[in-house]
């Protein structure tokens, strides 16, 4: 199945086509000539934990072999869901801001650990101001790859109700299923929690909402919502049955910072 691609409504800074793997490194030694700018602290603990993963994830051995990162972690943001559901402040303008931010910092490739984040960035109107690896995109990419069957879509209810990854799903194809409305308050709640530095009580959330989905159909979850993977380790449940946004975004941003450079153009008329 081909690597999904972001939606136009985010150029001109459109999201990076993804592969389903790491692109093969650059050479040891050399850190890659592009600046990643993440947008985070939506929640803080998800940023800290996908720059944990974009860490583990970087083909080198020493400092000098990792990309040079630029966090701005701006938790003023509004809630995401509130907007969506109750008409609630919008998040537009702070992620919009905090975007043009980290393009004036000097972020040549953009990244936003928050997926109903996206329900904002897919309407900015002029793009993010620079290439966006777009978190649905990585997800349902990582998705389809170690689950072609199908998976269940566990994420905040401003995600699910926006449509954001129902929408790009079918486009691909892909079988995504989706919870019921009790089951999906049940695992909104859980990330909330998370949030809340109340990780145990979100892992017997979302360890009961999970098992209760696989009783239904033993396909994997996609942990659509930064906090989940966090909930999820805490609750030991199965790695292989679930699909991480946050490792997926750290995994499609690598891939981009390491692709090989594109070979020089050929002197004209060779």
């Amino acid at each position: 199945m081909a690597a999904p691609r972001s939606a136009g409504a985010v150029a001109p800074g459109p999201a990076v086509p993804l592969t389903a793997g790491v692109a093969a490194p650059e050479p040891a030694g050399r850190t890659p000539a592009r600046t990643l700018g993440v947008l985070g602290g939506m929640g803080p603990a998800a940023t800290a934990e996908f720059l944990r993963l974009l860490a583990a994830r970087v083909p080198g051995s020493a400092d000098q072999d990792h990309p040079r990162v630029l966090v701005l972690s701006e938790p003023a943001v509004p809630d995401r869901t509130a907007a969506i559901l109750d008409g609630g402040p919008s998040p537009l303008p702070a992620i919009r801001e905090g975007l043009a931010t980290l393009v004036r910092w000097g972020a040549d490739l953009l990244a936003v650990p928050c997926n109903t984040a996206h329900v904002s960035i897919d309407r900015l109107p002029d793009g993010p101001g620079a290439p966006l690896v777009h978190i649905v995109d990585a997800t349902l990419a990582e998705a389809a790859r170690r689950a072609p069957e199908g998976g269940w879509l566990t994420a905040t209810t401003g995600t699910v109700v926006s449509g954001l990854y129902q929408r790009r799903a079918a486009a691909l194809g892909y079988p995504l299923l989706v919870p019921g409305a009790a089951a999906c308050e049940e695992i909104h709640q859980a990330a909330t929690l998370v949030k809340a530095g109340r990780t145990g009580e979100a892992a017997r959330r979302y360890a009961a909402a999970a098992h209760a989905l696989w009783r239904a159909r033993r396909v994997p979850v996609l942990a659509a919502c930064t906090e989940l993977p966090l909930a999820y380790a805490a609750a030991a449940l199965p790695p292989a049955m679930m699909v991480s946004s946050l490792d997926a975004l750290a995994a499609a941003c690598v891939a981009e910072l390491y692709a090989p450079a594109a070979p020089a153009l050929a002197a004209a008329g060779t």
